[in-house]
């Protein structure tokens, strides 16, 4: 038996969250069974355990779209009993049950060996939001990052924050937009040289073509910022969207991209080939300051996850939350 956050739905279609004991029987079907160590809290987790039930579709559901652990039975020859893992993405917490217990078991394509220089509290200090903060850099590298300050938007955020840091790392200038002024010595001490009111950034787009200011953008808001922020890139600049939370509309127009080349270039998480997902995390052990990586970190159990659940959907969270699934 082990402990699990387990949600379940009742008659009248409310949803509850609540810490259960379970067996290995009640687990998914995969190719691998691992003991989980640690995972993390994200939007979709918030979501997953909310009162609407947000992205679940089959109850009783395990949350948690990420976890590492400790590999304990592998039906794949890729993976053996004692060998750390990494698993992020593939609806893990959403479509199947996910990190918030003390077992998981998935599929073997979706797990990923743990790099040398990251153990499996760091990997998940990193996390989903950490993972998809290096594809971004590494999408805005691909495309080539022009001279200036790159612009980060919703940067106190999980994905904002890691970029912020793997950005400032490499060297770059790190321009932070953030709607909470209290955050602005926290993105300071990330790396970033300059903190950008949101509001400066989330006007309404006056004119499709503003002055050329930013020699990249990760975008972790979207909507109407993002519209805005198209307009202010520099000459044949990319923009690496990452999020939703400003709305999936695009109140723009193609000017930006037809007469500056600027290039929006869409991150998804969730289905990278393995490849992929292989180079993020070996970028991850190599770029990612750790002394960093720890001050953005806040410690839960999984008695902690109901409360923090609503928390992150009201924009109350800063940093990473990583849980520690056996406290």
């Amino acid at each position: 038996m082990f402990n699990a956050l387990i949600v379940s739905k009742d008659e009248e279609g409310k949803t509850h969250a609540a810490v259960e004991q379970i067996g290995e029987d009640r687990l998914p079907d995969g190719e691998v069974t691992v003991a989980v160590e640690y995972s993390t809290v994200n939007y979709k987790d918030g979501l997953c355990i909310g009162p609407g039930g947000g992205l679940v579709r089959n109850y009783p559901h395990v949350p948690g779209i990420d976890f590492a652990g400790t590999v304990e039975t592998s039906a794949d020859d890729r993976y053996k009993p004692g060998d750390k893992v990494v698993l992020t993405g593939w609806r893990v917490g959403e479509a199947h049950w996910g990190g918030y217990a003390q077992k998981a078991r998935a599929k073997a394509d979706w797990l990923v060996p743990l790099p040398d220089g990251l153990d499996t509290r760091q990997a998940m200090a990193v996390g989903t939001a950490g993972f998809t903060a290096m594809l971004a850099v590494m999408a805005l590298e691909d495309h080539g990052i022009k001279s200036g300050p790159v612009l980060v938007c919703g940067a106190a955020g999980g994905v904002g924050s890691v970029a912020t840091a793997i950005l400032a790392k490499l060297g770059h200038e790190v321009a932070a937009v953030t709607g909470r002024p209290e955050t602005a010595d926290y993105l300071k001490s990330l790396g970033a040289t300059q903190i950008v009111a949101r509001e400066e950034i989330n006007e309404t787009v006056k004119r499709p073509l503003e002055g050329e200011t930013w020699g990249g953008c990760v975008d972790a808001v979207g909507g109407a910022m993002l519209a805005r922020v198209l307009g202010q890139m520099q000459y044949g600049a990319s923009v690496a969207a990452v999020g939703l939370a400003g709305g999936a509309g695009l109140p723009a127009t193609v000017i930006p991209f037809l007469l500056r080349g600027v290039n929006l270039l869409g991150i998804d998480s969730v289905m990278q080939p393995y490849e992929n997902r292989l180079r993020a995390w070996k970028r991850i052990a190599k770029d990612l300051p750790m002394d960093k990586l720890e001050s953005m970190v806040h410690p839960a159990t999984l008695s902690d996850l109901p409360k923090l659940g609503s928390d992150i959907l009201k924009g109350q969270v800063k940093g990473r939350i990583v849980v520690d699934v056996n406290a």
